[in-house]
């Protein structure tokens, strides 16, 4: 029987992600005693008995948003925040340093990454991306597994009162490739509190042994599990509650060692704890989330929910409800912490989750427009006393979830236009076009991720040419590599002939002033307006003139104007589509524009025909034009910064800039120390904060010539020449004798700007190399990316200030010093590969390095000092009753002791007190026990030292 329950246990176990207890039909109630609490008192509950019974800390809850943690998209575990205790980087003046036992209700989030159950949201009964972590942790040893395991027990059957029967447990079998023990210890411990052994179940590591990630703490973990079964028939486990006893390190090399420090990490979802106290089998029938099912159903008018999953939902109606009650609590939470919808890393993630969202409701529950954004007030209801946070931001909530559902709106019902155009013209056996598919998801307009539209195409029963997506999704990493540095003209190009032959049919320059063409709103966001135009010639893609191009050919496209910038000046080119007038459904994505002699190149795929004379309308993809703008006019601060700080001999040599990073070239006498780069972060700094206006005009090139401080490059500019002067009116910048040039960033640009200063955000500079002597380059990023690295080096500079602190104390052993020498070693490779600032990144190695150099130089003076005791040992085995003392003289002064009493010297006469009575003659320290002891001193008179050392000895015979 034990072992049939067992193997039940296990393969629901192992399912435990996927939930399959919840989907079972029985309505048994889960807990009967005491009444069904709400999820705020069962929250309550958790936070008071920790802090009032047992002498807990309450701490906040952190932000989803990772602080200094490049490893993680969102925060997805309780313990996140605590990571520095744990790996024992804590800044030892913090306020997390005081803590010993703590407990809290974290908020986190798993989708992308790692952790990603977005896709499984909304299929079962308990899977969500956003949910709230119930923790309490032990530091130091504060206390360990009984204390830990007596309280959760406690909490679980007298305060919840979940009945005991209904509670197993598991504990870890060991795992004899790693050279580790059943935790037998735990499970006397649950067999103490009264579990009986049939309920007391083991497995191996996979199951019951945690770990942070391939390297840094872990340890055995011991498990709580309901039984929603009730004891009818097979048990049906669902895992509570989850007690990491962590006290072994997982090494670089894969081996395992204890911990200096043992911790307790206990992690239980508050969700799942609620359905079992409120006698739901679901998460979604709590009331964390029946409000939001409610206002759901009175938006769409929808039917009921009902609960239902699989073939049993019919329309997948259900599914619906609660992806959408899922996803607004998730992007209610995190854009209350300053998570917003993107383009790249955390911010893409949240944007994939607000147009499933939208789509769900749409097509599903038949929403009106704007229904998303009207489900915030509801979330802040149920859980805006617990985080205030989304009280205070309720309204920006709410406006960015409107924004961002309306425009995905326009973008999913053209979307769902162009597939069903373009099944109409596929055969019943062909697979649906990669081009096309490319072309929903490869603008920021539209924005459809491809895995939406793979399922858009599974529910019509079409097969997408997966092979085909694959070569043009390589394609893109390779041109988004390319885009790092500047590369060789290559691929579509008007050649001399080519552009010899426009000249003779007298095809003017194309008009690129609509580039231009851009505002800012009251908001802070831009509109970026359309062009359109007509097409004046086609090639193919060995530069061949031809009059048409077919579906899926590469080509490239003379217009007679566009809004596309082209690839100059260091910035990288716009992407984006465009589509023939009158026939919008049909995007032909424009992956780059580059200029020829005056005629701006598009790079595009045609996905059907295209020809001469055929009108047009171009869409920049308006997130990438933004990156690039916000990085052009950063670069330019980052210009006017550096010669404010190094004087006005620093000249620009290049630059190039991308959504990613800007890289600039200049002249420098020498290379920047970290104090100049830092004051250079710093006046970029106080333009940003102070959002200046940037103006951009037009004037006749000669009145450029003789303006002092303005900057230009080396190059041939057009007449009239664009004039981009940050926070003075260019009519103002231009007059010599105002000399505002002097002041500001005044320069000669035909890129594209931010319209203030504000939108940069932040700059950090991440890298600085010699090009050659006299030229640097610098490397930049700016906005999120810039904060996330001061973060990420606020927590390397706690790690080695740890690590100073560390050897100040002193190693009294030569394992003990190496392990620091080690742990020094890997700080400097941490610090030398992290994204952070570069002054820091200076400072800290050239701290590291100092502290490798003391830490190596400690190893040679323990080494000594153990050969020296050796020594000492091998004389008082010669002679049993004397004791001996040795003074070994090194370089610059300093001097070694070791000395051993015999024994029966003692208890007057002592090695400890001996050694240092003599090293503090020498002034320094000592320590060792009543035999053996050492210690060092600095004096170039060995005999006073020796003659201190006779006469206490003498004093204490």
């Amino acid at each position: 029987m034990a072992a049939s329950v067992a193997a039940a246990a296990r393969r629901l176990r192992r399912a435990i992600r996927r939930s399959p207890a919840w989907l079972g039909p029985s309505h048994r109630p889960l807990s009967s005693e005491p009444p069904a609490a709400k999820a705020s008192a069962v929250r309550a509950a958790f936070l008071n008995f920790f802090r009032d019974r047992h002498g807990h800390r309450l701490v906040p809850s952190a932000s989803v948003r990772p602080r200094g943690d490049p490893s993680l998209l969102f925060v997805n575990a309780g313990m996140n925040q605590f990571k520095p205790i744990f790996l024992g980087t804590v800044d030892p003046r913090s306020e997390m340093a005081g803590f010993r036992r703590v407990a809290n209700s974290q908020k986190c989030v798993r989708a992308g990454g790692r952790h990603n159950d977005l896709e499984d949201v909304g299929r079962d009964l308990s899977h969500h991306t956003f949910f709230e972590m119930l923790g309490n942790w032990a530091f130091g040893g504060e206390y360990f597994k009984e204390e830990a395991c007596s309280m959760a027990w406690e909490l679980l059957t007298q305060v919840y009162g979940i009945p005991a029967e209904r509670l197993w447990v598991s504990y870890f079998d060991g795992d004899p490739k790693a050279g580790l023990e059943p935790d037998l210890e735990t499970r006397h411990i649950w067999l103490s509190l009264g579990v009986p052994a049939t309920r007391v179940l083991s497995f191996g590591p996979q199951e019951n042994f945690w770990e942070m990630g391939d390297t840094g703490p872990c340890g055995p973990c011991t498990e709580i599990h309901y039984d929603l079964a009730g004891g009818v028939g097979a048990p049906q486990l669902v895992e509570l509650w989850n007690l990491v006893f962590m006290q072994h390190n997982r090494e670089a090399d894969g081996s395992l060692q204890p911990l200096p420090q043992w911790h307790v990490d206990t992690g239980m979802g508050l969700e799942r704890l609620v359905a079992v106290l409120q006698g739901k089998h679901s998460t979604y029938d709590t009331d964390l989330f029946s409000p939001l099912l409610h206002a759901i159903q009175q938006g769409c008018r929808a039917p009921p929910y009902l609960g239902r999953v699989g073939v049993a939902d019919e329309g997948r109606t259900d599914t619906a409800y609660r992806v959408v009650a899922d996803h607004i609590r998730t992007l209610s939470v995190c854009i209350s912490d300053g998570v917003f919808p993107g383009m790249s890393g955390a911010p893409l993630v949240l944007r994939q989750i607000l147009r499933r969202a939208v789509r769900f409701s749409m097509e599903i529950l038949k929403a009106p427009p704007g229904f998303l954004g009207s489900l915030v007030p509801v979330v802040v209801e149920i859980l805006g006393d617990s985080y205030p946070e989304l009280q205070r931001n309720s309204a920006q909530i709410a406006n960015l979830v409107l924004e961002d559902e309306a425009a995905f709106l326009a973008s999913l019902e053209r979307g769902r236009r162009i597939i069903d155009r373009t099944l109409r013209t596929l055969g019943p056996s062909d697979m649906f076009p990669a081009e096309v598919a490319w072309s929903l998801s490869l603008s920021g307009d539209l924005g459809l991720p491809l895995d939406m539209v793979e399922l858009m195409l599974e529910e019509k029963g079409v097969q997408l040419d997966s092979t085909g997506l694959e070569q043009l999704a390589q394609e893109e990493a390779q041109h988004q590599a390319r885009q790092a540095e500047p590369v060789q003209k290559q691929g579509l190009w008007l050649d001399v002939h080519a552009l010899g032959e426009l000249q003779r049919q007298g095809v003017p320059p194309t008009d690129n002033s609509p580039k231009y063409n851009y505002s800012l709103r009251p908001n802070g966001s831009y509109e970026f307006g359309t062009c359109e135009a007509q097409v004046l010639q086609l090639y193919t893609e060995d530069g061949t003139a031809v009059a048409s191009v077919g579906k899926g050919q590469r080509c490239g496209l003379l217009l007679d104007r566009t809004n596309f910038y082209a690839e100059q000046g260091g910035q990288a080119s716009d992407r984006g589509y465009l589509v023939r007038i009158g026939q919008e459904d049909v995007l032909f994505p424009v992956a780059r524009a580059q200029v020829c002699g005056g005629f701006i190149l598009h790079e595009a795929v045609a996905p059907e025909c295209l020809q001469i004379g055929d009108q047009v309308q171009l869409h920049v993809d308006k997130a990438w034009r933004l990156g690039c703008m916000a990085k052009h006019t950063a670069t330019h601060l980052l210009n006017w910064a550096l010669r404010q700080t190094l004087g006005p001999g620093t000249e620009q040599q290049g630059s190039h800039l991308n959504p990613e990073q800007l890289r600039l070239d200049v002249t420098t006498q020498t290379a920047l120390t970290p104090e100049q780069l830092r004051a250079v972060e710093n006046t970029v700094q106080e333009a940003v904060q102070q959002d200046k206006p940037v103006y951009m005009e037009e004037v006749p090139l000669a009145l450029t010539a003789h303006v002092p401080g303005l900057r230009s490059l080396d190059e041939i500019y057009p007449d009239p020449v664009r004039v981009v002067s940050v926070g003075v009116p260019v009519a103002h910048a231009l007059d010599p004798a105002s000399q505002a040039a002097l002041q500001t960033s005044v320069e000669l640009c035909c890129g594209t700007h931010l319209l203030r200063t504000g939108a940069v955000g932040d700059l950090v500079i991440i890298g600085d190399r010699q090009l050659s002597k006299g030229t640097t380059r610098l490397l930049a990023i700016t906005g999120e990316q810039a904060q996330q690295a001061r973060e990420l080096g606020q927590n390397l500079a706690q790690e080695v200030k740890a690590a100073t602190e560390r050897l100040s104390q002193g190693s009294r052993d030569v394992a003990e010093a190496l392990r620091l020498s080690k742990d020094i070693g890997r700080l400097i490779e941490a610090v030398d590969t992290s994204v952070m600032p570069q002054w820091q990144r200076r400072e800290l190695l050239a701290t590291l390095k100092m502290l490798q150099r003391r830490a190596n130089t400690a190893i040679r003076k323990l080494q000594m000092g153990q050969v020296l005791v050796k020594v000492v040992r091998q004389l008082c085995e010669q002679a049993p009753s004397t004791s001996v003392l040795l003074l070994s003289p090194q370089s610059m002064g300093k001097v070694l002791c070791a000395c051993q009493v015999a024994q029966g010297a003692m208890p007057t006469f002592t090695a400890d007190a001996w050694a240092l009575a003599v090293c503090s003659h020498m002034g320094g320290k000592a320590w060792g026990s009543r035999v053996v002891a050492q210690g060092t001193g600095s004096t170039t008179d060995l005999e006073a030292a020796l003659s201190t050392a006779r006469a206490y000895a003498l004093s204490q015979l």
